[in-house]
């Protein structure tokens, strides 16, 4: 418990820092760009997009659903643009940050979070969108909307546990950066993003298997605050499940890191 609440505490500690780091890092990314950072949000509209055409209207897939199709799919996309995001550039953090890294004097444990939160000004601009979206299309926000707070950071834990595991073994084994790419080009077809369970009529221990991925949990979360009207607490398994399994990746990736980071200076 000790270790596990080392860390946390130290982030709080240079909260500042890590906030002015994380702000600067989001605005250096698309410095040299003439749009600037509204690259930051193109790709995501675009991807939203294709798959609301190839899902939504070309396929015209038939199961009913409470909400328009573009809709429903937006509330789980968002997310897992964060996730995305979050895990691929908190791994690459000591890699970018390298010269950081081999100054004595600086406080390391931050680089990883630095990322995460630099992907959260994104994240908070489409949770704005969405709600706008659904507004214009009658669907308002209601009291059950307020739970994208947790679920958001639900996704942050989730994303700064695995973050402070990958940016610590991508030292020294830096394949692990196309590894996290493969593994995510899989997940978001393994993820019900763009289907449901019921579509492709999905039960028993295969519907299991599928939501032993926390991902799951927040995509459904999601759904459950701006479609469904679901509270978190109803779901008690599933949120036990997820809080062990983030715990876990929080007390591994801490761990590791604590006892690689040593070595950081040496390797890179």
């Amino acid at each position: 418990m000790k270790e596990l609440l080392s860390l946390p505490r130290e982030l709080i500690a240079g909260r500042k820092l890590i906030f002015q780091l994380a702000r600067n890092d989001f605005k250096k990314k698309y410095a040299g760009s003439y749009l600037g950072i509204v690259w930051a949000f193109v790709q995501p509209v675009v991807t939203i997009m294709v798959y609301w055409f190839v899902f939504g209207l070309a396929l015209r897939n038939p199961t009913p659903r409470p909400v328009p199709f573009v809709l429903w799919l937006i509330a789980g996309l968002v997310p897992w643009f964060f996730f995305q995001d979050g895990l691929v550039n908190g791994t690459n953090a000591l890699l970018e940050y390298n010269y950081l890294v081999k100054k004595v004097v600086f406080r390391i444990d931050i680089l990883p979070m630095v990322k995460v939160v630099s992907a959260i000004f994104v994240h908070l601009f489409f949770v704005l969108v969405t709600l706008i979206l659904y507004t214009a299309m009658g669907y308002f926000p209601t009291i059950y909307t307020l739970q994208v707070i947790y679920y958001t950071f639900c996704v942050f834990v989730l994303v700064l546990g695995l973050s402070y595991m990958t940016s610590s073994v991508v030292v020294f084994f830096r394949d692990l950066t196309q590894v996290i790419n493969i593994a995510l080009q899989v997940g978001v077809w393994m993820t019900p993003i763009m289907w449901s369970l019921d579509d492709v009529g999905i039960g028993g221990i295969l519907a299991k298997i599928l939501k032993l991925n926390p991902m799951f949990y927040i995509v459904q979360g999601y759904r459950d605050a701006f479609v469904n009207k679901v509270w978190f607490w109803e779901r008690p398994w599933l949120s036990l499940y997820f809080w062990i399994v983030t715990l876990v990746f929080w007390l591994i990736g801490t761990r590791l890191f604590k006892k690689l980071k040593v070595h950081f200076a040496d390797v890179l």
